[in-house]
């Protein structure tokens, strides 16, 4: 009996497996739902020493995030499954423009270009969660990205990869590091694959390719210095420090995947959900987005992962961009963002952008902008953008 009840199940990981790909996922793969001991304690460190930034919901899933029966007690088996949302066919990622501007362009990572994620994998997780319901599951719950489970560990524990130095996932097929995960959690007892074997051996090329040096250890990322990070999950003003190794990033970065050996040579085509749309492109016109208005900005990224950086966010980032990139067509917009009454954030780093440019129309509108700035913060990048001293009041 013990025997059939095996073989049954295997049958039936297989018809899930065999689902999945009608779904639309590229990869599945099963695991237990036993804790993920080693991740778990190795994300209660990462909290401790604070490198999870202001992503707070991070720090509060911490202490149930190892452990997926403390999200669903029932769960006996995690179906995880992936997307792959390479193969542009553009060269590096980012590179196709993705509109008809003209002047200077700023980047965003490859997997923001074309539609959500979540909106594109949730269909599939919800046609496969009633698959399961329907081979007489109780229970199935699932995540994409959204939920207190560690998706990179599900992943490696069901066999789809493993953990590259940048922390993200290689997986074994041509799909590389370009791939969203999500999960399945369910009562049905599903035999378990068994866990991706590999290695990044000696190789650190994305250790020693990122310009802000997020990547502190192999396999640790200090979020708080991460572009992506910076560029996305950040609210505030970008350190200082940082903002010139941003380079032209606008929303994301992929530079850490862009090095990877495992990614040279991945599948060309492509799900044409993650294709580049117009208003995401990799390669945008900045200068339409500086000043872009609320309208505009869910108008132009409806649908696209860009929404979640906010307007004031992705502003301040299109400042930041063409600060590094010095192109002096850029300082009307600027002095106009310098002027935007509404939006100290903006004003800020509009103000360091000019300084960076330095032209004598930029030098003459950050003098008069400073003579009417009444945010303490802004009056300070202004007086340092013009090389001196802080101002104190108005």
């Amino acid at each position: 009996m013990e025997t059939q009840s095996s073989a049954d199940t295997a049958h039936l990981a297989r018809e899930v497996k065999t689902e999945a790909r009608a779904a639309g996922f590229d990869l599945c793969g099963i695991t237990s739902a036993a804790p993920f001991e080693r991740e778990g304690k190795a994300l209660a460190e990462w909290v401790d020493r604070g490198y999870h930034g202001e992503m707070e919901y991070m720090a509060r899933n911490a202490p149930r995030s190892g452990t997926p029966r403390t999200v669903v007690p029932e769960a006996r088996a995690l179906v995880v499954v992936g997307r792959y949302y390479g193969g542009d066919g553009e060269g590096e990622p980012g590179d196709a423009a993705g509109d008809g501007e003209a002047g200077p362009r700023g980047r965003i990572s490859r997997y923001a270009q074309g539609k959500d994620y979540h909106q594109v994998m949730e269909p599939g997780l919800r046609r496969l969660a009633t698959y399961l319901l329907a081979r007489g599951a109780r229970v199935a719950r699932y995540y994409v990205d959204t939920g207190p489970v560690i998706d990179r560990a599900a992943a490696w524990r069901a066999g789809l990869g493993w953990y590259g130095k940048n922390t993200l996932i290689i997986t074994r097929r041509d799909y590389g590091s370009w791939v969203f995960f999500g999960e399945i959690l369910t009562d049905l007892p599903l035999p378990s694959d068994s866990p991706a074997e590999g290695d990044c051996g000696r190789c650190r090329l994305c250790l020693d390719a990122c310009p802000t040096g997020a990547i502190v250890a192999p396999y640790v990322v200090d979020a708080r210095r991460c572009i992506s990070y910076l560029t996305i999950e950040h609210r505030g003003p970008i350190p200082r420090e940082l903002r010139g190794a941003i380079g032209d990033h606008i929303f994301g970065c992929d530079i850490c995947q862009a090095v990877c050996p495992h990614n040279a040579k991945t599948a060309a085509q492509m799900h044409p959900e993650f294709a580049a749309q117009s208003g995401a492109g990799g390669r945008p016109s900045l200068l339409p987005l500086l000043n872009i208005t609320e309208e505009e900005f869910r108008s132009r990224f409806h649908g696209s992962p860009v929404k979640r950086a906010r307007r004031a966010g992705l502003r301040r980032n299109v400042a930041v961009a063409l600060g590094n990139i010095k192109d002096p067509s850029a300082v009307p917009a600027l002095l106009l963002a310098l002027a935007d009454e509404g939006d100290p954030l903006v004003r800020g780093h509009a103000a360091w952008a000019l300084g960076r440019i330095g032209t004598d129309a930029a030098r003459e509108g950050l003098r008069h902008r400073l003579a009417h700035e009444q945010d303490t913060w802004v009056r300070e990048e202004i007086s340092m953008a013009l090389g001196a001293p802080a101002v104190s009041g108005a």
